[in-house]
């Protein structure tokens, strides 16, 4: 009976650590920043499938509709062809979209996007550095950058059609 409490303290001993060391490794060393509506959207390079590199500041002069997103998340699958029917016209009146993917291998994204034959540019976040310089929680979310470079809506969760359509009338040039 003795040992039976000993081995189950010990385990929740055990837990309670785990959870306070990820607790300080995630509040200290992960370090995540907040991009508010009207702050200039932070520059980064982030490479495609093909390994172009696409730097943020190169797109000034057009709007840029930013998407985070993952391929495991339902709501990005969904909104996908939604930014894809919208990007198609949009391209050609000064919108760019990026979405860019967390995290996952190339093969993954691939498939992905061949399997929506998505043409818009994914770009891909490795090392969830454009993540936490965003401070992008959760999936999927979008910011809305205006020509001059600047924040001017953010979304989090799935959009419909008309949502992409307005968001991307709003940042046109």
């Amino acid at each position: 009976m003795k040992k039976n409490r000993l081995i189950m303290r010990s385990i929740i001993l055990v837990l309670l650590i785990g959870a306070l060391g990820y607790t300080l490794y995630s509040n200290f060393f992960v370090t995540k920043e907040e991009v508010k509506i009207g702050s200039v959207a932070p520059d980064f390079v982030l490479k495609d499938l093909e390994g172009n590199e696409h730097r943020l500041s190169d797109y000034r002069g057009k709007g840029v509709f930013l998407n985070f997103w993952g391929t495991w998340c339902e709501p990005c699958e969904r909104e996908m062809p939604y930014m894809d029917n919208q990007y198609d016209y949009y391209k050609n009146h000064g919108v760019e979209v990026f979405a860019v993917n967390i995290a996952e291998s190339n093969i993954a994204v691939e498939s992905f996007a061949n399997e929506l034959d998505l043409s818009f540019p994914i770009v891909l976040d490795k090392d969830k550095q454009v993540l936490n310089a965003y401070g992008v929680d959760p999936l999927p979310t979008t910011f809305l950058i205006n020509p001059e470079g600047k924040v001017v809506h953010i979304t989090s969760g799935s959009l419909t059609e008309r949502m992409v359509r307005d968001f991307m009338e709003e940042i046109k040039p």
